[in-house]
């Protein structure tokens, strides 16, 4: 919520060539047994670690901040001081969070929720934890992604009071025990959700369905877990109003578009080294984390390939200077294939056994599934630990492809992404979440619900000062002349807020 080195990684097609990487004989094997999972989540840990880190789980360790509370599960508690600084760091580009505590702190919108969460602990997330506390909210936090927790951020939010059950690398066994350890508290029963790629909310509704009948409200910020909710919603079972963050324009607009593309160069490069240009990527999906990403590969010389099952965004690809092609027809000569759609066996296992040697393959949509990642642990295959989440799969005849994150989200579990974005998408959330709080009973219904457009225009104008923006204000003539109201919402709900692409790679 994230290697190669470009000296070591020949990018070989000769077949003859293949002799220099030797498959070594009783290396360890990465076998390991594979859910079937549909989010990023579902998943086994990694298994290696570096020498240095504590082999001991956390889960055996007795552990009490300095307050004497043993209430969370973190890899080691002292490293809470480290994590308060990194907290600090991203508060100074999270201003409007920051803000929004000033603004309600005073009347407390949260007084009375209890919240659970399950999304990325990250210093960013943390600003947001505690402008949910701050606002009048308790808190209980578990990790959507077993790569992307900082460990010391989790242990400064536990020495703060909040009860988190999460660290990096945790097995899929840890996974459920931290999301259960969040949600049953004796004496303790949350009111609100607030999840990320549906799995907490998944297993409230089936393992504790009466705590999930009194849930007040469900915020869901990623297209897996909105997806899912969309499912419950037509089968009839979703007993509780849910707000879905993920279309709301700040989320898709801003998060999915803008932090993809600074974020896919960050990952690839601390993983993998890679030069861009010059390289041959496929982008398999041209939504807005596909547009990104191409833009980003495009910017630094990549020859860069779009897959699309969408006329639509296949036709704004094409106009944006891109090829489309289907996987199968650039499959043996590309460098670099990204997964950027939330799909499931988009790239294959047929499809991995044709690409070139040195080819480097990973993940930037929220679900685990989209690379056939569970194929490759087979007998025949060795699995080789580079560097933290970069392994080497080594076919018989010693081609390598280098995988990224276990087929996980590349950006958060092999880097870290930008702040600033990222406090537009928890201001969303935020909101969301007061708002769903406080609606009169029957505003919501047992359905789910977009941010109201109101909503989505306060936060963009809540993160206009960090630019020294100054908004033009309509006059009565102009504001009569539109139908607007001069205070907003100055678009209508079905406005498509599109971001284009130039010619050299940057929005216009």
């Amino acid at each position: 919520m994230r290697a190669d080195r470009g000296a070591q990684i020949q990018f070989v097609e000769d077949k003859q060539e293949f002799s220099r990487f030797p498959t070594k004989t009783g290396r360890r094997s990465l076998s390991r047994s594979i859910s079937q999972s549909s989010t990023d989540s579902y998943s086994s840990a990694a298994s290696y670690t570096d020498s240095s880190d504590d082999e001991t789980s956390p889960r055996d360790k007795a552990q009490v901040n300095s307050k004497g509370s043993g209430d969370f599960c973190v890899k080691n508690i002292k490293q809470a001081e480290f994590g308060r600084r990194e907290i600090e760091i991203a508060e100074q580009d999270m201003s409007a969070l920051i803000s929004l505590r000033k603004r309600a702190q005073g009347e407390k919108p949260l007084a009375g929720a209890k919240i659970i969460g399950c999304t990325h602990i990250t210093a960013q997330t943390a600003v947001l934890i505690e402008t949910l506390a701050a606002l009048g909210a308790q808190c209980r936090w578990t990790a959507c992604n077993i790569y992307s927790t900082q460990n010391e951020v989790a242990a400064a939010l536990s020495e703060a009071g909040v009860a988190v059950f999460a660290w990096k690398g945790e097995s899929e066994d840890d996974f459920w025990w931290c999301i259960d350890r969040c949600v049953n508290m004796e004496g303790w029963q949350a009111n609100m959700i607030l999840d990320d790629g549906g799995d907490l909310t998944h297993w409230v509704y089936k393992k504790y369905p009466n705590v999930f009948k009194k849930i007040r409200g469900i915020v869901e910020e990623s297209v897996t877990g909105v997806h899912r909710l969309y499912q419950l919603s037509k089968a009839g079972k979703l007993s509780v109003p849910a707000m879905n963050v993920n279309d709301s324009v700040t989320k898709q607009k801003f998060d999915n578009l803008y932090c993809c593309r600074e974020s896919i160069l960050d990952g690839l490069k601390r993983t993998t080294d890679v030069m861009f240009g010059g390289k041959q990527v496929v982008v398999c999906g041209y939504g807005e984390v596909g547009k990104g990403c191409c833009a980003a590969l495009k910017a630094l010389g990549a020859i860069v390939y779009v897959t699309e099952i969408d006329p639509i965004c296949a036709l704004q690809a094409c106009m944006d200077g891109f090829r489309v092609v289907k996987l199968n027809e650039v499959i043996r000569q590309v460098d670099v294939i990204i997964t950027c759609t939330g799909n499931k066996n988009v790239v294959t296992r047929d499809q991995l056994d044709r690409m070139k040697n040195g080819s480097i393959v990973c993940n930037m949509g929220h679900s685990n599934t989209e690379i056939d990642v569970a194929s490759l642990r087979t007998p025949e295959l060795t699995w080789e630990r580079v560097r933290s989440q970069v392994d080497h799969v080594i076919w018989p005849d010693g081609k390598r492809v280098i995988l990224l994150a276990e087929g996980r989200l590349l950006n958060l579990s092999c880097s870290t992404v930008p702040t600033f974005v990222l406090s537009i998408t928890a201001t969303t959330q935020a909101l969301a979440l007061i708002e769903l709080y406080n609606a009169p009973e029957g505003r919501y219904k047992q359905d789910v619900y977009l941010l109201p457009k109101k909503m989505d225009e306060y936060v963009a104008s809540l993160h206009l000062p960090t630019f020294d923006a100054h908004l033009t204000e309509l006059s009565d003539e102009q504001a009569k002349y539109l139908g607007l109201n001069k205070n907003g919402p100055f678009k209508p709900n079905y406005y498509r807020y599109r971001a284009l692409i130039s010619q050299n790679g940057k929005d216009a």
